[in-house]
């Protein structure tokens, strides 16, 4: 579903979120190195795990971000764009929940 609005809630965290980003890209990059180095699978896996969490941690702040101030908005306004939000975000919790 496209946005109408002409920025999105976590336009203030931006700089935040892209430093996330930025340590997330070399989290999965050492992991690369791992494998490639055959490193202990172990060991691997404890990094995948920490990098699952460090993309959760991105998508549920960004998942907050969308609803106090996307969903928020569009409740105010209310009607149909209140609705459509609400199932929006109410299908990407579901899609979070089944990753």
């Amino acid at each position: 579903m496209t946005d109408t609005h002409s920025h999105h809630g976590y336009i203030s965290d931006k700089d935040r979120y892209l430093a996330r980003l930025k340590r997330i890209e070399g989290q999965a990059r050492g992991i690369h190195r791992m494998v490639e180095e055959e490193k202990y699978c172990i060991d691997i896996l404890t990094q995948v795990s920490a990098l699952t969490k460090a993309l959760e941690s991105v998508a549920l702040g960004l998942l907050d971000d969308h609803l106090r101030h996307c969903v928020m908005d569009a409740a105010l306004e209310g009607g149909p764009a209140a609705e459509a939000k609400l199932t929006e975000a109410s299908e990407a919790i579901a899609r979070l929940v089944r990753s």
